[in-house]
């Protein structure tokens, strides 16, 4: 007959219940802290004390870019990201596989990567490497733990113990990654919101004031910052350069590219008066800067105040149109060019209009032009000059005003999701031999 000494069980119910302890405590601290470099370094030192591993890393997975990474100190307070595809090492092959990996002699596996021993002196003996997992099976990181200090491996119950810590580990690994995002989201508004400020910057406060001319702008951004962009340049006492411009795409290149083109303009005007010139040196600029990679339409524009003449060249923008303050009848200004910065070699024709007392000159980005209603038809130039000239007797803030209204009423449940700029330019008077231009404050 066997007598049961009850040793066995009472060993066993001690193990449990420091097992249990060892997880209550572990996951407490878990929870403690939402710094992601912190929450790695903490994982680590849990499972290294509680196996006894002499060293050990903790990865996180990049499912986008089919990676594991980990941040690690570099010395003197620094640290770094480290990198490594699925499937290279042996925390890159638990991560694809899913699998375990518990060995004695880390040297017999075919996929350890000795390097690192070899540049550190360091030699790896065994070995424990397993998923962290969310508690539905989904990996969200891999821990890699090296040389057990007591008996020279890892036991089942070791890795049982880090199996059941696995939920808790990726729990608060997600809670970490989120705050990370949550901060990193605020840094990138915090940013965009002073990029923003500072292209707004970038543009004329409001349009000067021109003897006989009445002179509106409106601009609507898409988003915090965008590639359209406008301005007016007094190149003597009777002529301004209207400009207008639509970088293509929308957002942060978009504006960086916005940014370059107005500091070129700006810098080309001091020496060329040449409209064709100044064209062909804004193209061949561009296309130098972003190695034909963005381009531009603009509209450039010379007002002669005094002689109320337009000559201009339209680098494939959004036609310009002028409108008859007595007929109501509307030509279009296309003459002109390719668009910058695309063409090296591209070249330009200069086009003219005379303006008289009433008319109306309108330029735009194609956010004004391009809106579509439920039908998907567009907006288009055609509707845009026909507001215009059923308004023509208002002011041209008014007349910016009812085009605008008419876009937002036209496109109400359509598609718009680009920026939008509306000039409106209308001679109230003949030319004037003495007109100067009162810059007030444009640029």
């Amino acid at each position: 007959m066997t007598v049961d000494s009850g040793i066995a069980p009472a060993t066993q119910a001690e193990k449990t219940i420091k097992q249990l302890s060892a997880l209550f405590e572990a996951t407490r601290l878990l929870n403690s802290t939402l710094d992601l470099a912190e929450l790695l370094e903490l994982i680590l030192r849990i499972a290294r004390e509680e196996v006894y591993a002499d060293r050990g890393t903790v990865y996180l997975l990049d499912k986008e870019h089919q990676q594991i990474w980990s941040i690690v100190a570099t010395g003197l307070g620094k640290k770094e990201e480290i990198r490594l595809p699925f499937g290279t090492g042996v925390a890159g092959t638990v991560a694809a596989s899913g699998n375990p990996i518990n060995v004695e002699d880390a040297y017999q596996l075919p996929f350890f990567d000795p390097s690192t021993d070899q540049k550190t002196g360091y030699k790896t003996k065994s070995l424990l490497c397993l998923p962290i997992r969310h508690k539905g099976g989904e990996i969200v990181g891999v821990i890699q733990l090296l040389n057990q200090k007591v008996t020279g491996r890892f036991t089942a119950d070791d890795q049982e113990f880090l199996e059941k810590l696995s939920g808790h580990m990726a729990m608060a690994l997600e809670n970490a990654r989120l705050h990370r995002t949550a901060l990193e989201k605020e840094r990138m508004e915090r940013e965009l919101e002073m990029a923003r400020g500072i292209q707004r910057s970038l543009l004329p406060d409001a349009p000067p004031v021109i003897p006989g001319y009445q002179l509106a702008v409106s601009n609507t951004p898409c988003f915090e910052v965008g590639g359209d962009y406008y301005d007016f340049l007094s190149l003597g006492p009777q002529t301004l350069l209207l400009v207008i411009a639509d970088v293509e795409g929308k957002g942060v290149s978009s504006a960086l590219v916005m940014s370059n083109l107005q500091a070129t303009l700006r810098a080309l005007v001091t020496h060329l008066h040449s409209l064709e010139v100044l064209a062909l040196s804004l193209n061949e600029m561009i296309c130098n800067d972003t190695k034909s990679k963005k381009f531009l339409s603009i509209f450039l524009g010379l007002l002669d105040t005094r002689r109320n003449g337009l000559h201009y060249i339209n680098a494939g923008h959004v036609p310009p149109v002028i409108v008859n303050g007595e007929t109501g009848e509307y030509q279009l200004l296309q003459a002109g060019g390719t668009v910058v910065g695309l063409f090296p070699d591209s070249e330009y024709a200069r086009g003219s209009a005379k303006l008289r007392v009433g008319d109306i000159l309108v330029l735009c980005t194609d956010g004004v032009t391009e809106p579509c209603n439920l039908e998907e038809e567009e907006f288009g130039s055609e509707r845009m000059a026909d507001c215009v000239s059923r308004h023509r007797h208002l002011s041209a803030d008014a007349i910016v005003n009812a085009v605008l209204g008419e876009v937002c009423e036209f496109s109400l449940g359509g598609v718009h999701t680009d920026d939008r700029v509306l000039m409106v330019l209308k001679v109230t008077e003949g030319g004037i031999d003495s007109a100067a231009l009162r810059s007030g404050t444009s640029h």
